[in-house]
């Protein structure tokens, strides 16, 4: 449970539901697996749609969701580029689509997603907004209900393949932590992630990332004392069986850890601009 994690938390789904649609962007990559996944869902024919995550700027993948028109609304789980770099120019695509996002640099047209548990109506489909913050300070998800399906959009909370990343200084583990109690409740529920396939149980995939980041918190209380007290130190221990190419996204997390365990390390957290998971 504590090595580094690349297989699917849980159950891949089987399908999809039918008013759910696919569409990955083209920027895979070992921070971003497959790439990231765009979410389209619509109620019936003919009714606007819901896009979540609009990803990248890259303009073919753009003109893909924008193909899947009428669509009336843009969410966006969080503010990392490899999801929302996209969304001005979708706006724009769509006419000036509202895009809603918990932080208000990312929020285009309407007011940001600030309350817990807010319902978002329309278009046929039960939004419903989960504060899930601890990969970013940002991080969000949607509680999706339709003819009596009910789906999680976790963004990069859950991911379907590996573990995610707190991307300290920006991420908090205590927060993360919480996050997945809170989604280990969604028991049965089908976690459409931002990133690789979806799985079949949202609260399965909690409840492994849980055990997996209290099996990571022994590991680093170990090496801390053993006699690591810097991050770099406590990454050649912990994450020794990690490509030393990935550890620098491994270096936010022991940061993470480390803060949340109470070590002092003397240095200054670097700023975090980049992606994924770990």
């Amino acid at each position: 449970m504590s090595g580094h994690v690349t297989a699917p938390a849980a159950t891949l789904a089987a399908e999809l539901p039918g008013w759910v649609t696919l569409l990955r962007a083209p920027n895979p990559g070992p921070m971003t697996l497959d790439g990231t996944n765009t979410w389209v869902l619509r109620a019936a024919p003919g009714e606007p749609a819901v896009v979540i995550d609009p990803g990248p700027a890259d303009e073919g993948h753009l003109a893909a969701i924008a193909a899947h028109g009428p669509i009336g609304l843009v969410l966006i789980t969080h503010g990392h580029p490899d999801h929302t770099d996209g969304s001005a120019r979708l706006s724009e695509l769509l006419g000036g689509a509202h895009v809603l996002a918990a932080d208000p640099r990312h929020t285009i047209g309407g007011e940001p997603l600030t309350e817990p548990a807010e319902h978002l109506g329309g278009f046929g489909l039960d939004i419903r907004l989960l504060s899930t913050p601890g990969h970013t300070a940002d991080s969000i998800c949607f509680l999706v209900e339709h003819a009596d399906e009910r789906v999680v959009l976790t963004g990069d909370t859950i991911l379907g393949r590996g573990t995610t990343v707190v991307a300290h200084p920006d991420g908090h583990l205590g927060d993360y932590l919480g996050s997945l109690e809170l989604l280990s409740t969604y028991q049965g529920i089908t976690a459409l992630p931002g990133h690789g396939p979806a799985l079949a149980d949202c609260g399965a995939a909690a409840d492994f990332y849980l055990a997996h980041r209290r099996a990571r918190l022994d590991q680093v209380r170990a090496a801390v004392a053993a006699g690591a007290r810097t991050p770099d130190a406590v990454v050649a221990v912990v994450y020794a069986d990690v490509d030393r190419s990935l550890w620098w996204a491994a270096g936010w997390s022991v940061r993470a850890q480390l803060e949340y365990l109470g070590v002092d390390t003397g240095e200054s957290a670097p700023g975090v601009s980049g992606l994924e998971h770990m």
